[in-house]
């Protein structure tokens, strides 16, 4: 399975302008998979009242896209139910079938949590036989919500995490292939957003022994997901059997 992510340079609070965008870069690319940044048609925006898809925007266009590409698309948009504001991640099947995942863990950091309503649920999807855990940004920090409890094969990281901190990104997405025996796909943004913090490239593709896939051509990075590959190492280093068994209370 080949994964794409894009390297978006986020337009602020501008849907079409991204929309277009995103089309525009993918036009000449070819994947199964393809990943778009933490609230890809906005940039990482408080102003939810303003920016909130009331009527499916995101998810609209990834249908779109996903049919025209015949390829599953994922990536999070900020949208409005039921008068609650969610940072809501979609991964959206060529044919139309989608799931979603409510970001669990809201960066107090930034007010996210005075405005957004975290998620319930942990969510896996399946799609060609894969099993992605889907999570997005700030989840990244917080290890026993990913912990691979033998249910998952890869781990798709969505995120608009900036400079300053853009280190600890790197380390962490390493952290959880390693521990948790699985593949990890994080895709940043890059540029910079309407509160002025910058995004270098910063997006990796990583094995479960931590080495890197990742192969990059401007602002697109790919790498093969070989499930093959996966069970061998898997089957000859089983660390997962020798995990601690807890519950986690969302």
């Amino acid at each position: 399975m080949i994964i794409t992510g894009l390297n978006l340079d986020i337009v602020w609070k501008d849907k079409h302008k991204n929309f277009q965008l995103i089309e525009d870069q993918l036009k000449d690319t070819e994947a199964d998979l393809f990943l778009l940044p933490e609230m890809f048609a906005t940039g990482f925006c408080m102003d939810a009242a303003e920016v909130s898809d009331r009527n499916e925007e995101s998810l609209e266009f990834l249908k779109k896209i996903a049919r025209e590409k015949n390829a599953a698309f994922a990536g999070s948009a900020p949208v409005e139910y039921s008068g609650d504001f969610f940072n809501r991640m979609y991964f959206v099947q060529p044919d139309g079938e989608y799931v979603y995942y409510d970001k669990r863990h809201l960066f107090s950091f930034s007010g996210e949590d005075k405005v957004y309503t975290p998620g319930k649920e942990r969510v896996i999807v399946k799609y060609k036989g894969v099993r992605f855990l889907l999570q997005v940004c700030y989840d990244l920090r917080f290890p026993v919500f990913a912990r691979n409890n033998d249910d998952y094969d890869a781990i798709l990281y969505v995120a608009n995490w900036p400079e300053k901190r853009v280190g600890t990104w790197e380390h962490l997405l390493k952290a959880r292939a390693i521990e948790n025996l699985s593949y990890v796909f994080g895709v940043n943004r890059i540029g910079t957003d309407g509160n002025n913090l910058a995004y270098p490239e910063s997006s990796h593709f990583f094995f479960a022994d931590g080495k890197e896939l990742s192969e990059k051509n401007g602002s697109l990075i790919s790498g093969e997901l070989n499930m093959d590959e996966l069970n061998s190492f898997r089957n000859h280093f089983q660390f997962l059997n020798d995990r601690d068994h807890f519950s986690v209370h969302l």
